[in-house]
């Protein structure tokens, strides 16, 4: 049993039992509020963290939720005025809750390193204009094992330091808009008809429908994943995808509704029931790093280690473009906008060669009707009137 006294503001939880012990716990906010049904209800939170303290009070849960604030504030308060703090800060506002999992999980490996490299450094150290200097060297050695890693830290810091700078917190960001050290280019990374064919040969059912899905639609990885069912139709794929939040709808390819159909014929004769579209041999959906696992191994066997799964993306827009599909057309399957339809190409589309065989046919062509129209027009006009 347990009793709630009050007395001069300060709350006493007398936990009952063969034993009776009183504590008293400091800092502990009592609220009203009305609910839904009109009843009144009591809620407790730990002042210096806002934290909601759970069960009722003088109960173990109520107990041990307030030391655990307790606990925390503490561990708060060793760091008030470093980055650390704003770290903190910035990893329980929205901006970071509300990012992908997959995104949070690479931030939190990125905030490790920060936090071993600056995670001290005062406020006013961050307020100083040298301190740049301090993260591009930073920079600069992580490069010398992963440039790309190495830009990703430097982005995650950025955006720390925007963060708390919006919130006045910081005067200036000092990380703002460094030159990147890794310029990857991914254009020329094409899966040509021969890659196709060899990842098909080692590939089991699982990853060779993956395969097609994800060059008949161009579409991202997570987003294929989670792919159900229930978005094909016969006809067509609609998604909304997870990273721009695009709805696309997308006419299915023979070959990937041929595929598609061999696929549900199987788990039918196998009497095996799947919600998304790529699964596992035994129907449950793939966990990312599993089938990322996978991919890589069936790529490894087929010789293909220069090609990702990304780079379907880039072939997908590779082939609509030797279709002589439109941009467009082309940002209507990728997801892009038009507007930015450019850079789409810019990024993603190869320069094979088919595009430059249709390059130099449509040349010839424009020469030959240049070299009629001349000879007409010569014809034309060496002609007597006869009137």
């Amino acid at each position: 049993m347990a009793l709630f006294l009050r007395k001069k503001r300060r709350a006493i939880w007398t936990v009952g039992g063969l034993d009776v012990v009183t504590v008293k716990l400091k800092g502990i906010n009592k609220v009203r509020k009305r609910l839904v049904s009109g009843e009144i209800c009591i809620l407790y939170y730990h002042r210096a963290t806002g934290k909601r303290l759970p069960g009722e009070p003088g109960s173990s849960e109520f107990i041990a939720a307030y030391y655990a604030a307790q606990e925390a504030a503490r561990h708060k308060d060793r760091h008030e005025g470093t980055l650390k703090a704003l770290i903190q800060g910035y990893m329980e506002s929205a901006d970071f809750l509300d990012l992908r999992d997959r995104t949070r999980a690479d931030y939190l490996s990125q905030i490790g390193k920060i936090e071993i490299e600056f995670g001290d450094a005062p406020i006013g150290a961050l307020n100083d204009s040298r301190i740049r200097s301090d993260f591009l060297e930073w920079r600069d050695r992580l490069a010398k094992r992963s440039k790309r890693q190495a830009d990703y830290a430097l982005t995650v810091l950025a955006r720390i330091l925007s963060w708390s700078a919006d919130r006045g917190l910081l005067h200036f960001n000092y990380a703002y808009r460094p030159k990147r050290k890794y310029h990857g280019d991914r254009a020329s990374k094409v899966w040509l008809p021969e890659n196709i064919a060899a990842f098909l040969s080692k590939a089991t059912p699982e990853m060779a429908l993956a395969l097609t899905l994800a060059k008949d639609t161009g579409q991202r990885q997570g987003d294929l994943l989670r792919l159900a069912w229930s978005a094909y139709d016969g006809r067509y794929i609609c998604l909304t995808q997870s990273k721009t939040n695009v709805p696309v709808e997308i006419p299915v390819t023979r070959e990937l509704k041929r595929a598609l159909k061999a696929a549900q014929d199987a788990r039918r004769q196998n009497q095996i029931e799947a919600t998304t579209i790529l699964t596992r041999a035994d129907g449950q959906p793939w966990k990312a790093d599993h089938f990322r696992h996978e991919w890589r191994r069936v790529t490894k066997e087929a010789g293909l280690d220069g090609l990702t799964f990304n780079d379907l993306r880039g072939t997908a827009v590779t082939a609509l473009a030797d279709a002589n599909c439109t941009v467009p057309q082309i940002a209507a399957i990728t997801g892009h906008s038009p507007k930015s339809a450019a850079s789409i190409l810019e990024r993603y589309l190869a320069r094979t060669r088919s595009q430059a065989d249709a390059a130099i046919v449509n040349l010839e062509n424009a020469r030959r009707t240049k070299t009629a129209n001349r000879s007409a027009n010569q014809g034309g006009s060496g002609k007597k009137d006869n009137s």
